[in-house]
């Protein structure tokens, strides 16, 4: 009856939250449902996160801020990434957002109209494809392979772009399959972008943070080179446990600071004022909590993949960072969504299929260890279970 635009016909969604939906409702209805779908740490937000939130509601604080955040909170975040990455940055150049996606919505948003190419990653986050394909742009696959660490490739990138590129989405520490892209290939992908100087770079390092086997996070804002075309994405939601409190930020160029703002405007006004407090207590108060998160999330990894490399049909890859597997199950004869659907269904295991995060997902699925690790042995011993009854059957 209504006649909405085309746009939407074409937008889509994170599955992970319909898994999500699924599971909550079969747990409600008795079924003893061990989550390893939904991506986000089942730690508290740290106490003195939240006094700062509860303090500045007491305090008053229950008005607008600026659109673009407060100054306090821009410069705590401005140090912040300056200390991390290296780079020089102004709180002006910070943009408070209500959760990461925000980031990705508005920097799509400004680059993609029909006729323009986007790059991104595949698999990868899916909202990315979602955004690109809602603006009319054309979503070019950059495929993430096993055979590659998960790392993106350097040389598969820099060949997909065109005169029709206006921006390339990248992201490592990478969702979902834990890949972390090496200095070395990013030192090569940033000289390649020499060549193409209108290409924008939108950066996702929100698990930039949590890395391991003694890694470092390598930042595309370390490269003066590119830094003048560079948004960085990143929050509080993975590193401090705070996905429900909706808060992201980003780091944009000069040249692009007042069409955020403006959009902001446009849009979400600004981010909720206790929320920008506690994620300025985040920033200057102790770390001893991020710490911890990240060293139980590295046992948590461990256990995983040991265990997911012991079951038939599966082969596990070692993630190198976020909280994320991404095994392999071809060998078992399921494709990845029927036997997500059936772990859910029959053995009470969430996880989320592959190609949920895109085409080259076919043949994995998703498992977050953000879940205790009683948990993620029951869930494991459930899938081995379920997997030996019906492997030959598949």
């Amino acid at each position: 009856m209504f006649q909405t635009v085309a746009n939407f016909d074409r937008i889509g969604e994170e599955n992970a939250f319909a898994v999500l939906a699924r599971a909550t409702d079969l747990a409600r209805q008795g079924r003893d449902i061990i989550n390893l779908g939904i991506g986000q740490p089942d730690f508290k937000t740290p106490e003195h996160i939240v006094e700062a939130a509860v303090k500045a509601l007491r305090d008053g604080e229950h008005g607008y801020t600026p659109a673009t955040g407060i100054l306090p909170l821009r410069e705590a975040v401005a140090a912040d990434v300056s200390k991390r990455t290296g780079a020089p940055i102004s709180p002006d150049n910070v943009v408070v957002v209500p959760g990461g996606k925000v980031t990705m919505f508005a920097a799509i948003l400004m680059f993609g109209e029909p006729g323009a190419d986007i790059l991104y990653p595949d698999p990868g986050f899916p909202i990315y494809r979602s955004m690109i394909e809602f603006t009319g742009a054309n979503p070019i696959a950059v495929p993430i392979r096993e055979e590659n660490a998960f790392a993106f490739s350097a040389e598969e990138t820099l060949a997909l772009i065109t005169p029709q590129t206006r921006l390339i989405i990248l992201n490592s520490p990478a969702n979902p399959t834990g890949g972390v892209t090496p200095k070395a290939e990013i030192d090569k992908l940033v000289a390649g972008l020499a060549k193409w100087p209108n290409v924008a770079i939108l950066s996702d390092e929100i698990y930039g943070q949590m890395i391991y086997d003694g890694l470092e996070h390598t930042s595309l804002l370390s490269y003066p080179e590119i830094r003048d075309r560079v948004i960085l994405l990143d929050g509080w939601s993975k590193t401090y446990a705070m996905t429900g409190w909706r808060m992201g930020y980003s780091v944009w160029p000069t040249a692009l600071v007042d069409k955020v703002r403006k959009l902001a405007v446009n849009c979400w006004s600004c981010v909720n004022a206790p929320a920008q407090f506690a994620g300025l207590a985040a920033l200057t108060g102790p770390q001893d909590a991020v710490h911890a998160m990240v060293a139980e999330f590295d046992r948590r990894r461990a256990v995983v993949v040991e265990e997911m490399n012991k079951l038939s049909g599966i082969t596990c890859a070692t993630p190198k960072g976020a909280f994320y597997a991404f095994p392999n199950i071809k060998a078992t004869g399921w494709k990845a969504k029927p036997l997500a659907s059936a772990l859910l269904e029959q053995a009470g295991v969430a996880t989320i299929g592959g190609p949920d995060f895109g085409i080259y997902g076919e043949g994995y699925i998703r498992l977050s260890y953000a879940n205790s690790t009683e948990n993620i042995r029951k869930a494991i011993a459930r899938i081995d279970e379920f997997l030996q009854a019906n492997i030959k059957a598949a």
